[in-house]
């Protein structure tokens, strides 16, 4: 027997699992409910109650640990452009489609249904981000496809009840032999990037031209999303210009298309989620939209998976505080836990304020897309989304980072949470749109809806003559906006202003008076340079007892 013992583990923190993360969020039930998904409190519940389960959560590690592999040709030598998933995908897209959400708010929209998708989304993003790739593709595709017209390809007959299955099917196999379906999107070049216009992949039609008429694409992309999809939205040059055009795997006839996935991306993060570079030979796809529309056909599109970005944010700096929160809560330094040091509670505080402010906007964005029917809703969705894309998305990358932080080493390692929140968080400032383009969006928008300005000074006005804070930051706003001379070079001053306010008038208008009180003294007064800048006088045990229940206890 050993006459020695080097130690015995004390001080380290239990994982967090088999909670809710539905239960244990305050400030979500309370937006979820405001913004119109009351009704959709037991479902909600009843989702947050699966994610926090340790099988779910364990099958988010798993799917990006084992990431999907190409087989490019089957054991005879047929070229099949497989992508082949480890069964924890399997697990976490079958939950996401049961729950329908990839098209339940489309298929039945009803009133507050896209409200009731986005705090479910937001609770799906915590756990694993790679799935909600072809859940957001998907959920932007089904309106575009919704409006087509019976052509070459019956939308209305074969593919929006597939899409609308509430069953995953991840067989490579022809529609008709599949139980669901998902949709990925094809636009980006080597040479474009952001700049669409410069696509050179070409449409050539194999018959009558135009809407609904089938072609022969030649050319390249050098993202394309979700490459096992049922079949992708491509962009494409024709003789009247660029054009959007769907693209299944297998076409009439039940003959693979001539989609040819070169490889798959190595990417930073999004381990579990297959993104691919693919040539298409003489692929075969039916035009979308009006020839010559295809951007503006993509771009309806593009304003749907933003918003999508926005919450996938949030959903990562919600968790990222979650398990931040749970650890200092558990961990011990100096004689008391983390979470009881005055110093670490500014950070986790300033932390959780910017927790609650993503998620207030995201789903009061969500609200403006229910009720899209209003010309004033659809001018909030049109401004408010790219502004909240840049805001939230830019500010999850650092908030993250501080999270990581409050781990210490422990969150440097690989076993831990934390470097997948990480990795994961600056994808979405990147994808659909980076920072400038969504500042330039925001200045458009601006200046051709004429609603948009109206419908913010709206939501400004109930939250004015409260904070001093907040009328002074508002005047700069407006100051800015006067001089368009130098609108270009402030877009990005701008757009954050925008999101920042309308962040503060939520808060003002439906939080605790010390999370309002705390966010504007630090975000719209003298801005801190970093997390954990929070002023004397700050109500700190208040907002980490709304941001995570257990804290009341330190």
């Amino acid at each position: 027997m050993p006459s020695f013992v080097t130690h015995t583990v004390l001080n380290q923190v239990p994982p967090l699992e088999d909670y809710s993360l539905f239960d244990t969020d305050p400030a979500l039930r309370e937006a979820a409910a405001r913004e119109g998904a009351g009704a959709w409190t037991g479902d909600l519940a009843a989702h947050g109650a699966w994610l926090g389960r340790a099988q779910t959560l364990a099958a988010g590690a798993d799917a990006n640990r084992c990431p999907p592999r190409l087989v490019a040709y089957d054991r005879a030598g047929h070229r099949i452009d497989h992508v082949d998933f480890h069964p924890a995908w399997q697990l976490l897209m079958s939950g996401i489609v049961a729950r329908g959400l990839h098209s339940r708010a489309w298929a039945q929209p009803v009133p507050g249904a896209q409200v009731a998708r986005a705090a479910a989304y937001l609770m799906q993003g915590q756990v694993e981000a790679g799935t909600l790739c072809p859940t957001t593709m998907t959920f932007a595709a089904v309106p575009l496809l919704q409006r087509e017209p019976a052509g070459v390809v019956d939308y209305g007959g074969d593919w929006l009840p597939a899409l609308y299955s509430r069953e995953f099917d991840g067989a490579d196999a022809p529609l008709a032999g599949k139980r669901g379906a998902l949709i990925g999107m094809g636009l980006t070049e080597k040479q474009g990037g952001s700049d669409l216009r410069a696509v050179t992949t070409r449409a050539t039609p194999l018959g009558a031209a135009g809407r609904g008429c089938a072609y022969q694409l030649v050319g390249h992309k050098w993202f394309f999303s979700v490459p096992q999809a049922d079949a992708h939205l491509v962009l494409a040059q024709t003789n009247e210009g660029l054009s959007c055009f769907f693209v299944p795997r297998w076409i009439p006839g039940g003959l693979r298309n001539a989609v040819r996935i070169r490889r798959l991306k190595d990417k930073l993060g999004n381990h579990s989620n297959a993104s691919a570079e693919v040539e298409f030979e003489d692929a075969w796809g039916v035009m979308v939209g009006e020839p010559g529309r295809g951007l503006a056909v993509l771009l309806e599109m593009a304003a749907t998976t933003r918003l999508d970005c926005v919450l996938g944010s949030a959903a990562l700096l919600r968790q990222a505080l979650v398990q931040s929160l749970h650890h200092a809560g558990h961990r011990h330094a100096f004689g008391k836990p983390l979470l009881a040091q005055p110093l670490m509670r500014n950070v986790l505080g300033d932390l959780a304020l910017e927790a609650e402010a993503a998620q207030a906007l995201a789903l009061r964005l969500a609200r403006a897309v229910d009720e899209r029917a209003d010309a004033g809703a659809r001018a909030l969705a049109r401004v408010g989304t790219p502004a909240a894309k840049l805001w939230v998305c830019k500010r999850a990358i650092a908030a993250v980072a501080e999270c990581m932080e409050a781990w210490g080493g422990n969150g440097y390692v690989e076993e831990g949470p934390m470097p997948r929140l990480y990795r994961e968080t600056p994808v979405n400032s990147i994808w659909e749109g980076s920072g400038n383009v969504m500042a330039l969006d925001v200045l458009r928008a601006l200046q051709r809806e004429p609603e948009a300005l109206p419908a913010l000074e709206a939501e400004f006005a109930p939250a004015s003559g409260q904070h001093r804070e907040f009328d002074a930051a508002l005047a700069q706003w407006r100051a800015l906006l006067a001089d368009p001379a130098q609108a270009e070079f402030q877009a990005r001053r701008i757009a954050c202003g925008l999101a920042r306010l309308w962040q503060a008038a939520l808060l003002i208008r439906h939080a605790p008076e010390p999370v309002a009180r705390g966010f504007v003294g630090s975000r719209l007064g003298a801005a801190g340079g970093v997390f954990g800048e929070l002023p004397a006088g700050i109500d700190v045990a208040a907002i980490l007892a709304r941001a995570w229940p257990a804290a009341a206890a330190c």
